[in-house]
């Protein structure tokens, strides 16, 4: 027998420092060795086999990036070393009075310079013991920070072990988020509804600060090691220059920046600080300003510090670039949720490196907040040195000649009416089969929460579409064995299989149906509610606003947006066309479970991950039983029912003396309904 343990863990082990050795050829290196199809392999091997081995699992294993439950809040640890913050310098005069300063305090003994991108984000400290990585806080007030360690674990860059064993090793870094990111990060929020960061900075400190690391994990944050704060090196001593310690922390596996460079004096940092003003905006990430260190570390002690910041480093502040433009016009896009964005068209103008025609005015009530008129006189720049944004309007420039810009009332890529949704900033096309919105609404018709329709995923609805074969959700029903036998990598087989599982999905639930639609606010658990409701789609396609708002689960926004979404003609003659194909538009018989079966008029709160039912197939049998599923515990829940790694419903749940009950004793329960 402990052999075999003996067997695994090699296994296991094995497996570990190949992965982790790929994160770092991927992360760090920027140079992969094999595709992210075999990676994913290698980590589902792993998955698997610590499945099947918990007692296996260890802290540092690849597979604990992924974040666990949601925490109440953050706490509080100390520094062995203060994190403290540096003074600035906002030109040449600046940065020569901290060089005459460094002179005299050194008594003119030789001394040179390292400098390096200052990147703009969040400081952290990561703490490492006998090589492991055990804390990550943030930098806080310098004394103090934050514990944000499982969040710190989700970023692949850092690794979660040294390629050497180190007593103890506390270094400092500044994590980030890429431009590419950020701009996407924004677009989905936009596309929500959600308020955008102002900077990839505040997007990256934003995402750390997250409760739940699932949410950090999604960011795809970086990092940039930069220093050493505390070290014990099992007798080995440390570099004696900061840039042998850059060099070291890279020997350890750590991610430090490439782009640094050695000064020999004050003339020469001032070179390498203009060099990058006019290059920053090359970079994937965003930077501030160059840092400059007093290279020895013993020179480094012996200048020492004040209270906030140390005397051997300064912070050269790049000046944000502003230019003067003229707003020739105000146009509009329809993004995939059908959020109508209007775009300010702009006289070219040069910004941070790259020339500028659009600036993004994100919705009306921006527009009028800050008075932007067709014709205007405007100061623009980017933010974040990513978007183009409009700082405000030169009013003293106005001749009378400037137009007011109104949205439009019909949307301009498909004529559906566009509205204002209560309480939300955006407007809105209404038009579900809008070429705007078609591939992401197709995608989302097929997922699996909706029409489930196996092996329909984005790369083949884009061939779809490109083809010319679909241009809304109805002509997927139209598909012949023919029309996809002639697209690139379909054989008879896979075109047979995909027209079957189409045509099955005509027998879908109605709630299904519902959900696929895309009807905005209308999620899983209120389409189902829709369905039991009214029974059939036609009955919902009639329904008023007062009936729906006085449905149990049905508020005002999923009203408004029920009754928007089918007054709208292109919307219900969709839906005429899905008839005409015969797909199910009316509701299976509701559940049969009677006052005897144990989940009647029961609430129950599923938590962690059931061994072999997915969430939405155990919500199905619960509520099939006569049961309602809650999203919280509270005092009036019947049952808790706990999977594999249960959350803070767990222990609320015991806290208030609610039942726990596993997996098999919920499908006892079941069983006698079905």
């Amino acid at each position: 027998m402990g052999s075999e343990t003996e067997q695994l863990q090699q296994i296991i082990d094995q497996l570990r420092r190949e992965i982790e050795l790929h994160n770092y050829r991927y992360y760090v290196l920027d140079a992969p060795t094999i595709t992210d199809a075999q990676f994913d392999r290698l980590m589902a091997d792993l998955q698997q086999l610590e499945s099947d081995y918990p007692h296996l699992i260890t802290p540092d294993s690849p597979t604990r990036r992924v974040g666990g439950k949601p925490r109440e809040g953050f706490t509080t640890v100390q520094h062995t070393v203060p994190l403290l913050s540096l003074a600035n310098a906002f030109g040449d005069g600046e940065l020569k009075d901290f060089d005459r300063r460094v002179s005299g305090a050194l008594s003119n003994e030789p001394y040179d310079y390292v400098v390096e991108l200052k990147i703009d984000g969040l400081a952290v400290s990561l703490t490492y013991r006998d090589g492991q990585m055990v804390r990550g806080a943030t930098r806080g007030n310098g004394a103090t920070g934050e514990d944000i360690t499982a969040n710190l674990k989700t970023i692949r860059s850092i690794p979660l072990r040294l390629n050497k064993p180190v007593d103890l090793l506390e270094v400092r870094g500044e994590v980030y988020m890429p431009k590419k990111s950020f701009a996407e990060l924004n677009r989905r929020r936009e596309e929500r509804d959600e308020p955008t960061f102002a900077n990839p900075r505040n997007a990256a400190a934003g995402s750390l600060r997250q409760l739940d690391p699932v949410v950090t994990a999604g960011r795809n944050l970086s990092i940039f090691v930069y220093g050493i704060g505390a070290a014990e090196l099992n007798g080995e001593r440390l570099p004696d220059t900061h840039l042998a310690g850059l060099q070291w922390l890279e020997s350890l596996g750590l991610r430090v920046n490439t782009y640094h460079q050695l000064c020999q004096d004050i003339d020469e940092v001032i070179s390498y600080c203009r060099l990058w003003q006019d290059k920053k905006a090359d970079l994937p990430y965003q930077i501030d300003g160059i840092v400059v260190k007093v290279n020895s570390l013993a020179q480094q002690q012996a200048l020492g510090a004040t209270m906030k910041s140390p005397r051997w480093a300064i912070a050269f502040k790049f000046l944000p670039e502003q230019a003067k433009t003229t707003v020739r016009d105000i146009i509009v896009s329809v993004g995939r949720t059908g959020a109508v964005t209007p775009t300010a068209l702009l006289d070219p103008v040069t910004v941070a490196g790259s020339t500028v025609s659009r600036a993004t005015l994100h919705n009306l009530d921006i527009i009028r907040e800050k008075d932007i008129r067709i014709g205007d006189r405007v100061v623009i720049h980017k933010a974040g040195d990513v978007i183009p944004e409009v700082v405000e309007v030169l009013k003293e420039h106005r001749t009378g000649a400037e137009i007011i810009f109104n949205m439009p009332a019909v949307c301009p890529a498909c004529g559906a009416e566009v509205v204002r949704p209560s309480g939300e900033s955006a407007h809105r096309c209404t038009g579900a089969a809008c070429p705007a919105r078609l591939l992401e609404g197709l995608i989302h018709f097929a997922s699996r929460g909706a029409m489930n329709i196996d092996g329909l995923g984005p790369a083949v609805l884009t061939q779809l579409v490109e083809a010319g074969l679909v241009k809304d959700v109805s002509d997927l029903y139209s598909l012949t064995l023919e029309q996809l036998l002639n697209l690139e990598r379909f054989a008879d087989k896979s075109a047979e299989n995909l027209v079957r599982a189409i045509a099955a999905s005509k027998a879908n639930p109605l709630h299904r149906l519902i959900f696929a639609l895309g009807i905005r606010h209308v999620g899983e658990r209120a389409a189902r509610v829709l369905a039991e409701h009214y029974g059939a789609l036609p009955s919902i396609m009639d329904a008023r606003l007062e009936e729906l708002t006085a449905i149990m689960e049905i508020g005002p926004k999923i009203a408004e947006s029920v009754v928007n979404f089918m007054r709208e003609p292109q919307n219900r003659a969709l839906i005429e066309r899905l008839i005409d194909h015969g797909v199910n538009v009316v509701a299976e018989a509701a559940p049969t479970a009677g006052p005897g079966s144990p989940l009647a008029g029961k609430t129950l709160v599923l938590t962690g991950t059931l061994a072999s039912l997915k969430r939405e197939d155990a919500k199905e049998l619960i509520e099939k039983a006569g049961g309602k599923v809650a999203s919280s515990v509270s005092k009036k829940t019947d049952y808790v029912v706990v999977g594999d790694e249960p959350g803070s419903k767990y222990e609320k749940a015991v806290k208030l003396g609610v039942p726990v009950i596993g997996e098999e004793e919920l499908l006892t329960m079941v069983k006698p309904v079905f």
